[in-house]
């Protein structure tokens, strides 16, 4: 696929990982991206393994299957990086992010090698924080956003609350609440990067 980027999400059932994929999908076509948003079907009982799949590309997208080499991989459960390998064909000059309260340096081990960039966001704090439960998939949501670099920052955030708007129609909590997490996150994941690129310029 030229011209495009591939993103593999990991979670469990009831987690949102499917829902944030698909998210990503209609706010990148919005943009005019070409796209794909879609899970791996398999057994969806609550707290199950899940995976899900993005393409986003400036040019036609010929392939239909499963991601096996993608340049970005999201972790929604930490607890997963002992049973599932994540990194499994992450390739070297992409990333991963994970969600954990974790430095990166202490989740670094569990990732059977992989040598490429790792982000840490606590998914967890910020959803409980901004909206009084955990929902990890609005944090992660936007931590892949600044990541990849697919959208900037004000496009992604004004078309999200777009969506929110249309969706959240009659509940401006809600809406609020998912725009913080969006913020927090996003910002939280910026700034790492911007530490990283100091790190190499030094």
């Amino acid at each position: 696929m030229n011209n495009g980027i591939e993103i593999r999400w990991h979670g469990r059932g009831g987690q949102g990982a499917k829902t944030a994929a698909l998210l990503l999908a209609d706010v990148a076509f919005k943009t005019g991206k070409n796209v794909q948003g879609f899970p791996e079907y398999g057994p969806e009982r609550m707290g199950a393994p899940i995976t899900a799949y993005n393409r986003i590309s400036d040019g036609k997208i010929r392939v239909h299957s499963n991601i096996y080499t993608p340049d970005y991989v999201v972790v929604v459960d930490e607890t997963l990086l002992s049973s599932v390998d994540v990194a499994a064909g992450l390739k070297r000059n992409g990333a991963v992010i994970i969600n954990t309260p974790k430095s990166r340096e202490e989740i670094a081990d569990k990732l059977n090698g992989y040598e490429g960039r790792i982000y840490t966001v606590d998914a967890r704090k910020i959803s409980e924080e901004t909206l009084g439960k955990n929902f990890p998939n609005s944090p992660m949501l936007a931590a892949i956003v600044a990541v990849s670099g697919v959208m900037d920052r004000e496009t992604f955030i004004g078309e999200m609350r777009a969506s929110y708007e249309h969706k959240f129609a009659k509940k401006p909590e809600v809406i609020d609440g998912n725009m913080k997490a969006l913020e927090m996150a996003y910002d939280v994941v910026w700034e790492a990067m911007e530490e990283d690129k100091m790190s190499l310029s030094a």
